[in-house]
């Protein structure tokens, strides 16, 4: 069964060229990228400020109370030490509840609860117990002190206007034998401290996410900012390989011109001279042929060019192009015949698409083996006209696709040299392509031939 390795590039037909000029890819993708290590980088800050500054508040505002109700307790157990579990128990409240609730507190001095339990948690105080919260009243807390043998704190919700409760349970055991008398339980309100920390919460997660949002309105800008001169280095880069590509052609047709007139006359030459004009002539055919190429794609390139739109008979183009690459296919000894004869329109530059079938002809036929073929059909599929080129040539490893239309991407450099190739073909393939609101599609394997689809928008009212 044969099998291939599929590349392909996808772009949206509606934005066109304009939107897919390669500088604006590169700098929207930097440009997104920067503002995203800026906003990340300001939010591990803002995460470690504000981890920092709420675990400080709750310390520096939970950690007198838990103090306080820490001796409390210890003196608590002291007096039932000392005494009787009855007159150390004797009062649940000894402050009370009513005397000091939450919303009067004053100079964090919150309402106090206490009580003891026996070795089998269970409750000693003969006071009522009726005006306590229930949660303070869950023994979960004592059983685990009479199991662990260690001091143990929780919160609990107490509920209306008391809110939350800080429980402290210490272990009170015999001085002489270590026997466990039971069990002390002290409670302070932090309703208040809660409340705050709530407060410092919700300031922090708002003030964050308003510093995030103004970091990344303000990082796209400064990240645009700071790509200008990067921007405007790309400009001057292109305007710059197309003015060099533009002024090498005059020279380097002149300098072909110069050879050939002087192999006029080779009899009269050294062999070694002539070996050397070949040469020459090979060299500026190259240079002249990549010249071209490179300023084909500083035009694509370029934004401010514009583009003939012509409605093509895209069959009658491929068999011109067909025809016009008949010799050097018989020089390899290859095949070329194109099968489709109906025609198929589409909008476009017609010398850009006869440049871009000119180069994926010329790859079909240089890539390919003696006595090999080249099919070339036009067809049309889900509202699309299609090129299809393909061959029976060596194909190409599945590790090369996805860098296939990379520019002086080459997949045998050895020989792409040796065969004349620039490996700009596929990139100005891939372009135009593009520049129409078109795709490339490339289906190989590697010994099985290679399959070139160019896919471009149907004219509106063809069929």
């Amino acid at each position: 069964m044969r099998r291939h390795s599929r590349i392909r590039w996808s772009w949206p037909h509606t934005t066109r060229r304009h939107a897919q000029k390669p500088e604006i890819i590169l700098f929207r993708g930097l440009r997104i990228r920067l503002t995203l290590w800026y906003c990340g980088i300001l939010g591990i800050a803002l995460v470690l400020f504000g981890t920092a500054l709420y675990f400080g508040a709750q310390y520096f505002l939970l950690a007198p109370i838990k103090a306080d109700a820490t001796g409390r307790a210890q003196a608590q157990r002291n007096m039932w030490l000392h005494d009787s579990p009855a007159h150390a128990c004797m009062d649940p409240v000894p402050h009370g509840l009513d005397d000091a609730p939450p919303h009067s507190f004053q100079g964090f001095a919150p309402p106090r609860l206490m009580l003891c339990f026996d070795q089998n948690g269970n409750l000693l105080t003969t006071a009522n117990t009726n005006s306590l919260p229930a949660t303070f009243l869950d023994t979960h807390l004592v059983k685990a002190v009479l199991q662990t043998d260690q001091s143990a704190s929780d919160v609990v919700d107490g509920g209306g206007t008391v809110g939350s409760i800080y429980r402290y349970a210490l272990l009170v055991t015999a001085p002489d034998d270590g026997t466990k008398s039971g069990v002390v339980l002290v409670g302070e309100t932090i309703q208040p401290q809660m409340s705050a920390l709530n407060l410092l919460l919700v300031l922090l997660l708002s003030i964050g996410g308003v510093a995030l949002l103004g970091a990344g309105v303000g990082g796209l800008f400064l990240a645009d900012r700071a790509l200008l001169p990067a921007r405007q280095a790309w400009l001057k880069q292109q305007r710059f390989i197309a003015d060099a590509s533009h002024e090498l052609r005059t020279p380097l047709t002149l300098l072909r011109a110069d050879a050939d007139v002087l192999l006029r006359g080779r009899k009269h030459l050294d062999e070694e001279d002539t070996a050397l004009l070949d040469d020459i002539i090979g060299e500026t055919t190259h240079m002249t042929r990549l010249a071209a190429n490179l300023l084909t794609l500083a035009r694509l390139d370029s934004s401010n060019v514009h583009h003939e739109q012509e409605v093509i008979d895209l069959t009658e183009l491929a068999t011109r192009v067909v025809h016009r690459v008949q010799s050097l296919a018989e020089q390899q000894q290859i095949t070329v015949q194109i099968t489709s004869s109906q025609p198929w329109q589409v909008l476009g530059d017609p010398v850009l698409l006869e440049q871009a079938i000119l180069g994926l002809l010329d790859n079909a036929i240089k890539y390919n083996h003696a006595g090999g073929q080249v099919n070339v059909r036009t067809m049309k599929q889900n509202g699309q006209v299609i090129l299809e080129i393909q061959d029976t040539g060596r194909g190409i490893a599945a590790e090369h696709l996805p860098h296939l239309g990379e520019r002086f991407y080459r997949v045998d450099k050895a020989r792409a040299r040796s065969v004349g190739g620039t490996g700009l073909g596929l990139s100005i393939a891939q372009e135009s392509a593009l520049a129409h609101g078109g795709q490339l599609h490339i289906q190989s394997a590697s010994g099985q031939g290679t399959t070139v689809r160019l896919t471009l928008p149907v004219v509106q009212g063809h069929h």
